[in-house]
């Protein structure tokens, strides 16, 4: 009976220890760029979750490691000047998240190890020559997965009753726009939506156009494609879906904390908690080329339910059931 509740309380140990490497933290410390699309007041959880990922493998903040921030702010064209500023700080790796971000990094450094928080399709975009086998200093995480867009159109299917007349807003610059475009169209064949030409806005002083481009379209819903700058203006976005009264399907659950009517997407949290195990390999000898590119293991369903009152949508109880958080 003893060594029953002993064998029990060791497992129970075992698994409450976080997740290791095999190896030490680094004897010396060491410097990590960290180059971010949007801002750090509207990333503040997949910053954490990062560094939470550190110290879950033995980190110490300050004395292992430290990290040199740089912000794009939502505008593409920063991100040479900020890699290159990097490069001068002399880090020891750099995490990108977004494939714009990544494809700069690729550009200013071929020596430095990149790991991807969260990327595109790296295969398509030419950051990495496969995803088993990266090659080069890359590696890291895609959010690209075939299915996913079908999902989103499906659940936002359920939500609004007979859905037809979809517009879906993307940004041109992103290399990820193209490809969940093709995908969009795909997944919209299969599930007899009707979609509108795709709306594009790539910087600040093209949403007005945007806005009237969707409005004249009279779509019944709205999706948005993932980017980074179009995260950092969720609130612009999100007032004239409002406005429009318009049910939307978003890539981030931070539009529905927005009050956006709903999201699906990849745990992001997870991918960056993620992102730092890639860190620590590296750190601790592995080339970044050998380190196959991980599709999501978890995702993310979050509803709005304020919301879709206001637009007067009674959301069906299963697709209630199947959020993983539903927003009173």
């Amino acid at each position: 009976m003893k060594t029953a509740a002993l064998l029990t309380a060791l497992a129970i140990g075992l698994l409450a220890m976080p997740p290791q490497s095999g190896a030490e933290p680094p004897a010396r410390r060491v410097r990590i760029g960290y180059l971010g699309g949007s801002s750090p007041a509207l990333e503040p959880d997949l910053v954490e979750a990062f560094r939470q990922g550190l110290r879950d493998l033995g980190y110490v903040e300050g004395r292992h490691f430290v990290i040199e921030y740089r912000w794009a702010e939502g505008r593409y064209e920063r991100f040479p000047d900020l890699v290159a500023d990097l490069i001068r700080r002399r880090v020891d790796c750099i995490v990108t998240e977004g494939t714009p971000g990544a494809l700069a990094a690729k550009e200013g450094t071929r020596t430095i190890p990149i790991v991807m928080a969260v990327s595109g399709d790296p295969v398509e975009a030419g950051l990495v020559a496969s995803l088993a086998r990266p090659g080069g200093n890359i590696t890291g995480s895609t959010t690209i997965v075939q299915e996913l867009e079908g999902k989103r159109l499906e659940l936002l299917g359920e939500a609004v009753p007979k859905l037809s007349r979809v517009v879906v807003l993307g940004n041109p610059d992103n290399p990820i726009t193209e490809t969940v475009w093709r995908q969009t169209k795909a997944a919209a064949v299969l599930l007899h939506v009707g979609l509108q030409p795709l709306v594009e806005v790539r910087s600040v002083d093209q949403f007005e156009e945007a806005f009237a481009a969707i409005a004249r379209a009279r779509p019944r819903a709205l999706a948005v494609i993932a980017d980074r700058f179009l995260l950092a203006h969720r609130a612009r976005i999100v007032e004239f879906a409002a406005r429009r009264r318009l049910p939307a399907m978003y890539p981030f659950r931070e539009f529905v904390d927005a009050g956006g009517l709903m999201s699906y997407s990849p745990s992001y949290t997870d991918l960056f908690r993620r992102a730092a195990g890639f860190v620590d390999r590296i750190l601790n000898g592995a080339k970044p080329g050998d380190l196959p590119v991980e599709e999501p293991q978890k995702y993310e369903f979050v509803v709005n339910l304020k919301t879709a009152k206001a637009l007067g949508l009674a959301m069906p109880r299963s697709l209630l059931f199947r959020a993983d958080r539903v927003i009173q």
